[in-house]
Parts: C-alpha cells; sequence; structure tokens
C-alpha cells in the first residue's frame, strides 16, 4: 500500500487536535468534518481542510456513519482516523469506512466485534488464561438477574455499559435495593453515550488500582506492549490523572500484565494501537477490558518511550510492521526512560461536586518549560458546549524521576491560568499536595517494588481525599471557580468568521456591532455564563456535601421556568444540562436529601436531590434543556 496522504478526522476537540499534528508532521494533509456548534472551534481552524456536517446535534454527526463517511467521500479521503470517543469503537463504522474505499486507521471490523462488547473479551481473556474476577460472559437482561448474580458472588458488584468506556454506563451496587435503580441508570447512561444499553455484570474489588498496558499491532500477526499506565486517579469512574510507567507494582506483575495483554490481542488478530486494562488490589489482578482506539491518556506512553503512537497508528494502516515504528526496532517492549503524568483539564467546578460547566474561555495561560506538553481542544475565545465531554485540554509532564515529575508538575499547574469557566486543577494541585498519591516519590522505573505508603485507588479520591480535606481547601476551590468565571468584559472585540469553499475556510473580519445583528453561523453563539453559586458561600459542611453529593439546592421562592411564580423552596440545577428523568412524579411528597431528578450534561448522567421536605412541583419536562441555576420546580 501506498503513503496514506488524505487523512479524514472523524472526531472532534483535542483528540481530533492531536490527530492533525500526527498528519502535518508526517506530510498529510488533515480533514475535519464539523457540527454547527463547531463551526469556529480549534480543530476545524487547523486542520488542513474543513467539511461542515450540516446538523448540530451529535447523533446527526459524530455519531452518524453516513454522515462521517459520506464527508469522508466528498473530501476525496484516503482513510479515516476516528480518534477516541463517539465511533471510534464501532464496528459498523469501520466497516462503513472500509466499504467506501477507504482505509481504516484501527483494528479491523470483526476485530472490533470481538473486543469492543466487554463480555466477549471476558471470553477470549478466558481463553488465554489472563487474570479475571468473576463476572457475566453475556449481557444481563434485567435487574432480576443482577440479584440472583449477587446473591450467587456477594456484594459490592459493578454493573457494567457492554460498548462503555470512560465511567458511562457503570455502576457499582453496594446494597441488594439499589440494583434496579442501578441497573435502569447504567443502561440508560449507556444507550445516551454509545447507542447500546446492553450491561453486564461482575464482581467489585474492594480497593483496587487501574493498572493498563499499551499495544501495537501490525498486519504479519505482531503484537507488542509498549508500556504500562496507572489510572487509578478517578473520580465518578472517570479518570483525571495518568502516569506512566505505572508506579510501585513487583516486576512479575508487570510481566503478567503485560503477558496476558499481549496475548488476547493476538488472539483476535490485534493490529494498529490498543489499550488492554486491569484492575490490581494487593497483588490481585483481573482482566477488565480492551479499548480498540487510541486512548486518551496516550500522551504519557509516548513521554516515556518516544513512540509517537498517533503516527504509528497512520504508518500500521499503511503496511508496516510494528518494527519498523521508531522506539520499537528491537522488536521488545521499551524500557521507560524517566516518568511522566496527564492532568486531564476538565471544565468543572470541584468545588460543587464536579459540576461540569459550559462557557467561553476568556483566556488561556499555558505553563512552558522542559518537559511540558499542553495537548488542547481549545483557544481563547472557544466556547464549551454542553453537548461534548467536559475535558478540553490535558497537560502532560515528565521528568527523569517521579519525584522531579511531582515537583515539576505543581510548577506547571501554577502557570497554567484558565480564565472563563472553572477547571479541575485547584482539585489537581491538592493531590499533588497528597501524602497518599506523592508516597516515595524518589521511587524509579526499574526498581520493580510495590509501596504500602502509595495508598491510590480507583475510589480513593471519594473515599479518602474528600472527606479529609481542610476547610481552607474547600474555600479555596470555591473562591478559584468563582475567579475562573471573572467579570464579563464590556465592549466586544472585533469579530473573525469566515466561509467555506470547497473545504478551504476564507477568514473575514466584521465589527462587533454589525456581527451581533447577524446569524452569523453556530460558531458565533457562546455559551451563556454561570450565575452565582447558591449556598457555595456557606458552611463548609456544605460545600463538602457539594463535593460528594448532589447537584441542586434550594432557593428562595422566584420567577420558575415558564414564567409562574411558586411558593416553597425553589429546586434549582447546579449545571446546564438535560432533564433526563424525574425520580418522583409531580405532586409527590419527598424528603430533603432524596434523589428526584436526573440531569445529563457532558454525557455523564447526575442526580439533584430535594432541598427540602414537602410536596413536589415540577416544571421542567423530561428532555428540556436547562441553564446552570434553571429552576426544575418547588417544594412547598
Amino acid at each position: 500500500m501506498g503513503k496514506l496522504q488524505r487523512i479524514f478526522i472523524a472526531n472532534r476537540g483535542e483528540i481530533a487536535v492531536r490527530i492533525i499534528h500526527a498528519c502535518q508532521d508526517t506530510g498529510r494533509t488533515a480533514i475535519v468534518g464539523y457540527a454547527e456548534p463547531d463551526a469556529d472551534a480549534l480543530f476545524v481552524r487547523l486542520a488542513d481542510e474543513a467539511y461542515a456536517l450540516g446538523a448540530a446535534e451529535t447523533a446527526d454527526t459524530y455519531l452518524n456513519i453516513d454522515a462521517m463517511v459520506s464527508a469522508a467521500v466528498r473530501a476525496h479521503a484516503d482513510a479515516v482516523h476516528p480518534g477516541y470517543g463517539f465511533l471510534a469503537e464501532n464496528a459498523d463504522f469501520a466497516q462503513a469506512v472500509i466499504d467506501a474505499g477507504l482505509v481504516w486507521v484501527g483494528p479491523k471490523p470483526e476485530t472490533i466485534r470481538v473486543l469492543g462488547p466487554k463480555v466477549a473479551a471476558r471470553r477470549i481473556a478466558a481463553e488465554v488464561g489472563a487474570p479475571m474476577a468473576p463476572g457475566t460472559t453475556q449481557p444481563v437482561q434485567d435487574a432480576a438477574e443482577v440479584v440472583e448474580f449477587a446473591r450467587e458472588h456477594g456484594l459490592p458488584i459493578a454493573i457494567k455499559a457492554v460498548y462503555g468506556g470512560g465511567g458511562r454506563g457503570l455502576k457499582v451496587v453496594h446494597e441488594a435495593g439499589e440494583v434496579a435503580a442501578a441497573f435502569e441508570s447504567a443502561t440508560h447512561e449507556a444507550e445516551v453515550a454509545f447507542g447500546n444499553g446492553d450491561c453486564f455484570v461482575e464482581r467489585f474489588l474492594a480497593r483496587p488500582r487501574h493498572v493498563e498496558v499499551q499495544v501495537l499491532g501490525d498486519q504479519f500477526g505482531t503484537v507488542l506492549a509498549v508500556g504500562t499506565r496507572d489510572c487509578s486517579l478517578q473520580r465518578r469512574n472517570q479518570k483525571l490523572i495518568e502516569e506512566a510507567p505505572a508506579p510501585f507494582l513487583a516486576a512479575e506483575t508487570v510481566r503478567e500484565l503485560e503477558r496476558a495483554a499481549v496475548a488476547i490481542c493476538s488472539r483476535a488478530h490485534y493490529e494498529s494501537a490498543g489499550t488492554v486494562e486491569f484492575l490490581v488490589d494487593d497483588g490481585t489482578m483481573s482482566f477488565m477490558e480492551v479499548n480498540t482506539r487510541i486512548q486518551v491518556e496516550h500522551p504519557v506512553t509516548e513521554a516515556v518511550t518516544g513512540v509517537d503512537l498517533v503516527a504509528a497508528q497512520l504508518a500500521i494502516a499503511e503496511g508496516a510492521p510494528v518494527e519498523a515504528v521508531p522506539g520499537l526496532e528491537s522488536g521488545v517492549t521499551p524500557e521507560p526512560r524517566g516518568h511522566a503524568m496527564e492532568f486531564r483539564i476538565n471544565a468543572e467546578d470541584p468545588s460543587l461536586g464536579f459540576v461540569p460547566f459550559p462557557g467561553v474561555v476568556e483566556s488561556l495561560q499555558v505553563p512552558t518549560g522542559p518537559g511540558i506538553r499542553f495537548d488542547s481542544g481549545v483557544a481563547a475565545g472557544d466556547s464549551i458546549s454542553s453537548r461534548y465531554d467536559s475535558m478540553i485540554a490535558k497537560l502532560i509532564v515528565k521528568a527523569p524521576t517521579r519525584a522531579e515529575c511531582l515537583r515539576r508538575a505543581e510548577r506547571a499547574l501554577a502557570e497554567l491560568h484558565i480564565h472563563g469557566v472553572p477547571t479541575v486543577v485547584p482539585f489537581d494541585k491538592a493531590v499533588l499536595e497528597s501524602a497518599d498519591f506523592g508516597a516515595a516519590a524518589d521511587w524509579k522505573a526499574d526498581d520493580g517494588v510495590a509501596n504500602a505508603n502509595f495508598r491510590v485507588y480507583t475510589r480513593w479520591i471519594e473515599e479518602e481525599l474528600l472527606p479529609n480535606l481542610p476547610a481552607e481547601t474547600l474555600e479555596d476551590w470555591r473562591r478559584a471557580g468563582e475567579q475562573a468565571m471573572g467579570e464579563r468584559s464590556g465592549e466586544a472585540a472585533p469579530v473573525e468568521s469566515w466561509v467555506e469553499v470547497d473545504g478551504k475556510r476564507v477568514t473575514l473580519g466584521l465589527p462587533s456591532s454589525f456581527a451581533s445583528m447577524m446569524a452569523f453561523g453556530a460558531g458565533m453563539a457562546h455559551a451563556g455564563g454561570r450565575a452565582p453559586a447558591t449556598g457555595a458561600s456557606g458552611a463548609d459542611s456544605d460545600l463538602l456535601a457539594a463535593l460528594l453529593g448532589g447537584i441542586a439546592r434550594g432557593g428562595s421562592p422566584e420567577m420558575t421556568h415558564d414564567g409562574a411564580v411558586q411558593d416553597g423552596t425553589l429546586v434549582t440545577a447546579e449545571l446546564g444540562g438535560t432533564v433526563v428523568r424525574w425520580l418522583a412524579d409531580d405532586g409527590d411528597p419527598v424528603r430533603e436529601g432524596d434523589p428526584i431528578v436526573v440531569l445529563e450534561a457532558m454525557k455523564m448522567e447526575r442526580e439533584a436531590l430535594a432541598p427540602a421536605t414537602g410536596t413536589l412541583h415540577i416544571t421542567v419536562s423530561v428532555g428540556e434543556q436547562v441553564d446552570y441555576g434553571a429552576a426544575l420546580g418547588t417544594i412547598s
């Protein structure tokens, strides 16, 4: 096969920018398709060519196979790179790309079909002798089947989306009475995020670390482990901080994880980049899943191995063997050089329980210096939509040792300033100050030893860090969120917009007064700001409750969503998103603290709690979009 010259990127945001860079670094043309809200997004501006997908909703654009393939064909692309998320692990999409005469940059459709569904991957893992906790090998049909599994294997259990990832469609059940609600929530969340609500069940390990192995496979049957990563720093089962190599693992544990990962992927005839994920708990290892795509945290592996994983994907898609990938010429797993950490920069307010916040990035100051990499999907002036994931950028830090990496990360986070939306940066700083995370910081990759002082596990944030935060830290987070939002400027700057001609963009400059009178494309519409955080300046206990609990607060009676005024305690939304379902009916009695409504924003469901005891009066219907601070109803 000759060189793949024209690459269509079937994705958006930060990963689209990353693939654009890889294409341009290797002398290829980077082409993107974009939804209307992304018309002026950074990835669209950086691409060599950009084609409108002709719609606004995700289901009609980034999740629409026909729209994506048609755009790639219209652009005369040679190949399609799916990135991560959206259709990246959709075998039907991969097949549609191939059927259109294009090259799919990823594993073959049949490989995705046997490894993408988690229950099928578990069967292959069992065949090759990979370590694994008890679990179902077929999707469960209803809550009763989940209850039966719990009776046989005990609690806690995890209900997981068959096609899931990023914590979406995953619910942990500790009590038998929670099964029905957890099953309903997991299946609904999976359906919304992945277009398939199938779920399976497995025994939930008590305090596991999340350790994964990066692999690369080629068309000649070679699969190579490229290194390990630790991704245990999670909240709501979504990763926040990752590092490579995975620290404090015995050498024999690393060897077994890498052996199992290669065996699983070899059995499935794996090509391209992929990740095999495991749970590790006091030496007990359990296979979780295979991600048949490039991973969000791939930069930390790149940092310690020198392997450009996206460029490797493109080369393998052209027919190159793994041994031809720079850094892998020896055909063996490369020894890590130094230590790297990645901090996902999410548009979320940690003082309000990591509530996602759409808005406008008014200014952005990026850290610099040795060992610093900043992969961003936004620039100053860009909008962050509630339609998409809350991650807007990634800060990657590399240093010769873990101790130096921790110090460099502290400096880099101190230099990073994002104005316009709250971010998780204050939380990241608190993690670095924790003795649990920074334990034995002089550890080196070749030590190959466990460390009892490194106490981080997948629920460490919820169970250890947040409940023990000093009151002043909580107050610092609250102030940081307010300062990030800042004051809105008065006079708008001149507006730059554009027109598209055959995939080429021509920039136009317009006075702001003129542009404001026109509906000049979806890219001109910025998400609104944030109302004052009702109750956020109260007692420290209220702040901690926000961190660990619900997302709705009570307020004084005021104008409701439909313009009517109601007596009683107002139920307001502390995130902008969609009302997914009410957990109580209009007129029902509710008690303070009861979950009463589920909101969905940036691909994640959150429950809102009743702020008072009384009778619920609903003013917002299921399916409606609500802004931060909007009235959802009252309790009288």
